[in-house]
């Protein structure tokens, strides 16, 4: 079986950028297959997803799991040059910046296949973190680069891009969330908590490794949401693997912090939607709470959505100063207008497809 495009989703963050973009070109009637390397495989952090996204199931599933960068990244690189050579695709498509992303566009490159990254262009200029060097190199290999915001097309342009392979589309993870909002719902998630929808809360999430696996830097942001839940209660969802990590830091015995099991998609943002402010170190829930108008403090010191914050909600913090700067964010009206990046209109996914399926006629 041959497919002309070939879309790669390896985790969570994924789904949401692809699905709008298949269901495009579904309309324009061009043959695609989608395969799951699998990076995140468990129901809450990947089937759920296509459950909620109408995003078809995986045509291949690779199921390779966990493991340190390498030897995660091999094992994808090694399972998609057998689906590359078997398939023969005349597009390779990925999205974001995970391991499946990288491993996919090194053995297209190597293929000689033609590569198209959604999501091109961000930079954080720190190298410190994985995920830049996924995408600085995703980007050098790659013939079509749809980028979400004007100053990804000035950071390509700088690596020296030809202006001809990028293009500037807007985000597809927003047409979902644009799709999707008349469904958000965390009822069943507040059916659990000792406070009701309606009342102040917060919604907290932590995961990146600088943040997470060096006890020292997670004692200081558990102790920063910990100041930060006496003004409103936290809601947490941390997946068990990460129960370990913060057990240490005495989190799990305060209690107007509320762990959770990690959500669907609609659950989640639901979440996200009622709270007065987001505390985070995600890229995408910067994108999702500055459409939805949420405040939100970033844990890091640098980030590659710098849309979010000229154009959006966003503020970069640190655990000494969010415990103020929330403070401000909670004393501002709730119904204080807001900005959103330019592009960001639900149509995104549609114009990536009407430049994918005019490549591969």
């Amino acid at each position: 079986m041959s497919a002309r495009v070939i879309h790669i989703t390896g985790a969570r963050p994924n789904f949401p950028k692809a699905a709008p973009v298949m269901r495009a070109l579904d309309d324009l009637g061009v043959d695609q297959l989608l395969v799951h390397t699998g990076q995140h495989y468990d129901d809450k952090l990947s089937d759920v997803f296509f459950r909620q996204l109408n995003l078809r199931k995986p045509d291949l599933s690779l199921g390779v799991g966990s493991g340190s960068h390498a030897t995660q990244t091999a094992a994808v690189m090694v399972a998609l040059e057998e689906v590359f050579t078997e398939h023969q695709p005349e597009l390779v498509v990925v999205y974001g910046d995970v391991n499946s992303t990288l491993a996919a566009a090194l053995v297209a490159s190597k293929l000689g296949i033609a590569l198209a990254h959604v999501e091109a262009g961000l930079r954080s200029f720190d190298r410190t973190m994985p995920e830049e060097i996924n995408r600085i190199l995703t980007d050098s290999v790659s013939d079509l680069l749809f980028t979400t915001s004007p100053d990804a097309n000035v950071h390509l342009g700088h690596e020296g891009v030809p202006e001809e392979r990028i293009f500037f589309v807007g985000n597809p993870m927003i047409d979902t969330l644009l799709s999707s909002v008349d469904r958000f719902d965390a009822s069943a998630v507040f059916a659990e908590l000792p406070f009701e929808a309606s009342d102040p809360y917060l919604v907290a999430t932590l995961h990146r490794p600088a943040n997470v696996d060096d006890p020292t830097a997670l004692q200081d942001l558990v102790s920063a949401l910990i100041e930060c839940a006496a003004k409103a209660p936290v809601v947490l969802p941390m997946h068990p693997r990460g129960v370990r990590a913060f057990t240490a830091t005495g989190i799990f015995e305060q209690p107007n912090i509320h762990i959770i099991e990690p959500q669907g998609y609609l659950e989640f943002m639901g979440l996200v939607r009622g709270a007065r402010a987001v505390v985070t170190d995600s890229g995408g829930v910067q994108e999702e709470t500055t459409m939805l108008g949420v405040p939100c403090l970033t844990l890091r010191p640098n980030t590659e959505r710098p849309v979010t914050i000229s154009d959006g909600t966003n503020t970069l913090v640190t655990p000494q100063t969010v415990v103020s700067v929330l403070r401000d964010r909670l004393a501002a009206s709730a119904d204080a207008e807001h900005r959103t990046p330019p592009l960001w209109d639900g149509a995104a996914g549609r114009r990536i497809a009407r430049i994918i399926a005019e490549r591969v006629a």
